[in-house]
């Protein structure tokens, strides 16, 4: 999943670390030093991703994010070395997709940055398809969820969950794998709060939250969504616990 990058970092040392880092993964990597040359370059090359530092010269980097957001959905990943809540929160208000707090791993970010070209990916490809499986239909241009044609109220992270597994109906996502492609390495949702947002979403789907019939736990893995096509009656009815690795409630 190559892609072209734009790093914005007005440390040098860093700047090529993270330059490094990303084109060992591949990627086409342009750095530049301060938020003016950021928006310059955004604007003459149209990168696929931005990696923005917070603390920089001429423009910072908060103000280039809120730009930029007027002006493109680009993936937006803010590295910034402020550590509180206010902070952070405000970044993401502003339109980032990601942050970083300083320091951190450049492995890691480059894995942040695989997850948002991913997640960024499937949102283009599919923005607007309305996927079905069996009576259930995940609308993602009017976040809209219906069974059987009445229209069910989920919240965004309900809404996230029901549209990965529905996007591969079949299909074992580890709780890890749904925060990563759900919520884009949300630092406010862990694996055990993935379970709470499952019972949740299964009280509003199912006709009997204790027997599901579209989200159904695999134990040891995950979770998925029931296929009709590929085991017909299951959709319907799952099939009992059978050892670590069945299908439960």
């Amino acid at each position: 999943m190559s892609a072209r990058i734009l790093v914005a970092e007005d440390d040098p040392k860093q700047a090529n670390l993270v330059r490094v880092y990303l084109e060992r993964e591949g990627h086409s990597v342009l750095v530049v030093g301060d938020g003016r040359a950021a928006l310059d370059q955004f604007r003459a090359r149209r990168p696929d991703l931005v990696v923005l530092d917070v603390m920089m010269p001429i423009v910072d980097g908060l103000d280039v994010c809120r730009i930029l957001r007027t002006e493109s959905d680009i993936p937006i990943l803010l590295l910034t070395a402020r550590t509180t809540e206010d902070d952070i929160l405000l970044g993401l208000d502003l339109g980032a997709d990601d942050y970083l707090t300083k320091p951190y791993s450049p492995r890691e970010l480059a894995a942040r940055v695989r997850a948002l070209l991913r997640r960024a990916r499937v949102v283009g490809a599919d923005s607007q398809a309305v996927l079905r499986v069996g009576d259930l239909e995940v609308d993602a241009g009017r976040f809209e969820v219906r069974i059987a044609g009445r229209p069910v109220a989920l919240t965004a992270k309900e809404f996230g969950i029901i549209e990965v597994l529905a996007r591969e109906p079949g299909r074992v996502f580890t709780r890890a794998q749904i925060i990563d492609l759900a919520f884009g390495f949300d630092h406010y949702v862990l694996e055990r709060t993935v379970d709470a947002h499952v019972v949740n979403l299964r009280r509003k789907i199912e006709d009997d939250a204790t027997e599901p019939r579209y989200v159904q736990t695999v134990f040891g893995r995950g979770y998925r969504l029931a296929d009709p096509a590929q085991s017909p009656g299951s959709a319907s009815r799952p099939s009992g616990p059978v050892g670590r690795t069945g299908v439960g409630r």
